[in-house]
């Protein structure tokens, strides 16, 4: 009987004071229900940003909490316009109004709802900017439903693949840019703002940016256009300053991530963001460092070092490298063990890289450290000051211009000058090209100022070893020769069968 009586009596005008305020259609619920469904499936089923939109209605559509969708073709009050008691609620209806969405590969399609939607995207980042409130759990609702329904979209372009080829320059392939980047951005950085500002309680926000909503956020780092892939990097680093709880997981998650990159699919756009990121929390690891970071280090880390496409991000996975040497100076054999057993053989340019990577790395290696690993590490840097690429030869040489990778080596001399003496001989002797040629006798003049008697010795050894292997080459040769000519001679002339062994013919076949 009292809810008949209910609902008889007029319906309360809306707190706005306009006609667009939401209508009670049967006394439970607004009349248009449709909205909250499908507001929650665009996230999943939306395609290359925006195949849905809310649709267009006289009567407003309903949301959670309470909220209202208008469409975005009736625009709201700005917030100047309304007294302070109901910015709050009128920044819900705004975030609402955003969660409609647009067809942006159609630039003539829903211009102006369009236009609507990015002018209240850009109110909310000043509301967000100025507030000087915590957020309500409910605002904080509405936002992380709104990121996820406008960013958390599926494509439908096949990615391309990244193109590693030597001579090949990455740089020049133009990047896809999302034709729906005008109101992406502003939603990146709504969403950056609402992270970053200290009106956001973590502990309330950590159940809406949860673990689910970060596998979907990293999910967007394949994205091909780089403006998505920046704002990405700087919100993941908010997010794992902000939430101290989520750090594991975000580690963990991009352990996998560079996984599948490294061991199945080598095809990820956003590997360089993800390093960059980890750079600085690598910077932030406290002393001595936990086992799971040194893991990392050996199973993800050092393997990156593997993929055909390691220029794109090798000045990103070099500073990580690095970082850990620095942290932690015991490392150093461990990773410049990986950095030789990933070494390429027939890839000059990235050979290259991996020298100036390795110097590096030696620069922040303490005695004890490149002790145990000098003497494979210097059979590799002959081999690459002996390279017929004068590029390779010059940067490996260039090592002897750093000072402390020189006082490690004069301290060891006695073990290393063996070992890349023959490569200075013959870079010396025979090599094509003039600077390397110079650069080979400033580091023989190196060793022999040094200690001109040890220096001698190793000449000697050297030309003694070349005249040993002469006489086998020539020894070899004269072998070969008396075959040929024994194979060639005619049949009984040295034996009764005609055959060098003196067995007949059918029985050497």
């Amino acid at each position: 009987m009292i809810k008949q009586i209910l609902g008889r009596l007029p319906k309360k005008p809306g707190k706005g004071g306009d006609s667009r305020d939401a209508v009670v259609g049967n006394g439970n619920e607004p009349s248009n229900s449709y909205s909250v469904a499908r507001s929650a499936e665009l996230g999943n089923k939306r395609a290359g940003n925006g195949d849905y939109s809310v649709p267009a209605s006289s009567s407003p559509n309903p949301a959670m909490n309470g909220a209202v969708v208008y469409h975005s073709n009736e625009p709201l009050p700005a917030f100047k316009d309304v007294p302070a008691s109901e910015k709050q609620n009128l920044f819900v209806k705004k975030v609402n109004l955003c969660c409609a969405m647009y067809d942006f590969a159609d630039p003539t399609k829903n211009l102006k709802e369009k236009e609507v939607k990015r002018q209240t995207l850009m109110e909310l980042v000043d509301y967000v900017t100025s507030a000087n409130g915590k957020f309500p759990e409910v605002v904080m609702l509405e936002i992380t439903k709104m990121v996820s329904i406008n960013l958390f979209r599926s494509s439908n372009r096949t990615p391309r693949e990244n193109k590693a080829i030597e001579g090949v320059d990455l740089e020049e392939d133009e990047p896809l840019m999302d034709p729906a980047w005008s109101h992406l951005q502003v939603v990146y950085e709504v969403f950056l703002r609402f992270v970053a500002s200290q009106e956001t309680d973590a502990k309330l926000a950590k159940r809406y940016i949860d673990h689910s909503f970060i596998l979907r956020l990293l999910d967007l780092f394949d994205s091909e256009d780089p403006r998505e892939r920046d704002y990405l990097k700087t919100i993941l680093h908010r997010i794992y300053g902000k939430f101290m709880v989520h750090r594991p997981f975000i580690r963990k998650a991009i352990n996998n991530i560079f996984y599948r990159f490294i061991f199945e699919t080598e095809k990820h756009n956003g590997i360089a963001e993800l390093l960059e990121i980890l750079g600085s929390i690598i910077n932030g690891f406290a002393l001595p460092l936990k086992e799971e970071h040194k893991l990392f280090l050996v199973r993800a880390l050092i393997p990156l070092h593997k993929p055909k496409c390691v220029s794109m991000y090798h000045q990103q996975l070099s500073y990580c490298i690095t970082q850990f040497v620095e942290k932690d100076c015991k490392l150093a054999d461990t990773v410049i063990r990986g950095l030789l057993k990933y070494w390429p053989v027939t890839n000059s340019s990235k050979e290259v890289m991996f020298l100036g990577e390795l110097e590096e790395v030696l620069e922040a290696t303490q005695l004890a450290e490149f002790q145990r690993c000098m003497v494979p590490l210097f059979r590799q840097i002959a081999r690459s000051m002996n390279s017929s690429h004068f590029q390779v030869a010059e940067r490996a040489l260039f090592l002897w211009n750093n000072d402390h990778i020189e006082n490690l080596i004069k301290q060891n001399y006695k073990v290393l000058l063996p070992i890349i003496y023959p490569a200075l001989e013959r870079n010396a002797r025979d090599h094509w090209n003039q600077a390397v040629q110079s650069l080979t006798l400033n580091v023989r003049k190196i060793f022999s100022d040094h200690d001109s008697a040890f220096f001698g010795e190793c000449a000697r050894k050297f030309n003694d070893d070349e005249l040993r292997q002469e006489e086998s080459n020539s020894k070899r040769e004269a072998l070969w020769k008396r075959l040929e000519e024994m194979a060639t001679s005619k049949p009984g002339e040295n034996n009764p069968s005609g055959t060098p062994n003196g067995k007949s013919s059918q029985a050497a076949g």
